[in-house]
């Protein structure tokens, strides 16, 4: 199969232009519809449709697009293993992230990363609701869980420790805090699932907590609304360190029995899917990620160690 065309066709894809694409590979518009017409006769199905207003990814193209592009990761790396790979690093990358973390760590320093990569273009998904990654066609996650998947590969960005914070001003109007057990007399925010929590202190002694036990009148699935909600006041909720240590630190917030942390083994992983070649412009993705932010959220988790 001519990989050229193939190339051409996920441009195609992307732009949803044929001429665009074209001229991306240095092909004239004539041309490019030539190559196009070629390899869906080969294929035996139409990839795209065409109209004199716009062009759209038929279900047979929807079907083999993720196929197209494994085909150019494959020759792509195999011509990495030669030493042959073009210094040109491009593409469209398809990144989803939660909100939160990506309006605080990630928004910032994309201008630096697209000026070193003039030829990638990001298409970023940003919610705090996880993207099913083969199903989406993305090429990398972010994702603040323990890596349980079977089905994806990743890299640790960094641990992730969780505590609990509230307002100083819920403090003053609520009884005291002084251990584990005393949660269940206290508004929660944001225990979606109930299910029993561990928490551990820097001794390595454990407690478990069961929100059922207690109040919980906010559930939010939106990370920066549940960080708002809780300084105005509504209750307590759980944390990443990486979310709330401004807000720690200028007593905007309280941590909650602060020997404890939630006793979860969660980290900052970034994901893909096993299935996937690591792509060029995903590896310079992740690589550049790991330099911004890698050291910043160590140096945080460092904060939280044990003396």
């Amino acid at each position: 199969m001519d990989t050229e065309s193939v190339r051409l066709f996920v441009l195609c894809a992307e732009k949803l232009n044929i001429s665009a694409a074209g001229r991306a590979l240095g092909m004239a518009p004539a041309v490019a519809s030539a190559r196009l017409a070629k390899l869906e006769k080969m294929l035996g199905a139409d990839l795209l449709r065409r109209s004199t207003r716009k062009v759209s990814l038929s279900l047979e193209g929807a079907d083999f697009l993720p196929f197209a592009k494994e085909m150019l990761a494959q020759e792509d790396a195999a011509l990495g293993a030669l030493g042959m790979v073009t210094p040109t690093v491009s593409g469209t990358l398809r990144f989803a992230a939660p909100s939160t973390f990506a309006q605080n760590y990630i928004a910032p320093i994309l201008p630096k990363f697209l000026n070193t990569y003039p030829d990638i273009t990001l298409d970023l998904r940003l919610s705090d609701t996880q993207f099913d990654l083969i199903e989406g066609s993305f090429d990398l996650a972010l994702r603040n869980q323990a890596m349980s998947d079977s089905s994806l590969k990743g890299r640790k960005l960094a641990d992730d420790t969780r505590v609990l914070c509230a307002s100083p001003t819920y403090l003053a109007d609520h009884a005291p805090l002084e251990k584990p057990a005393d949660l269940a007399r206290h508004r929660l925010i944001a225990f979606k699932d109930f299910s029993t929590r561990g928490l551990v202190n820097r001794a390595g002694q454990k407690a478990h907590f069961d929100p059922k036990t207690a109040t919980s009148r906010l559930l939010c699935d939106d990370g920066q609304s549940q960080k708002i909600a809780t300084m105005a006041g509504a209750g307590i909720s759980i944390n990443s360190m990486w979310s709330v240590h401004r807000e720690l630190a200028s007593g905007n917030l309280v941590r909650i029995l602060p020997d404890y942390r939630l006793d979860q083994q969660t980290g900052l992983w970034l994901v893909y899917p096993k299935s996937n070649v690591l792509t060029a412009k995903v590896r310079v993705f992740i690589d550049f990620l790991l330099d911004e932010i890698g050291g910043v959220l160590s140096d945080l988790e460092r904060t939280d160690a044990p003396d």
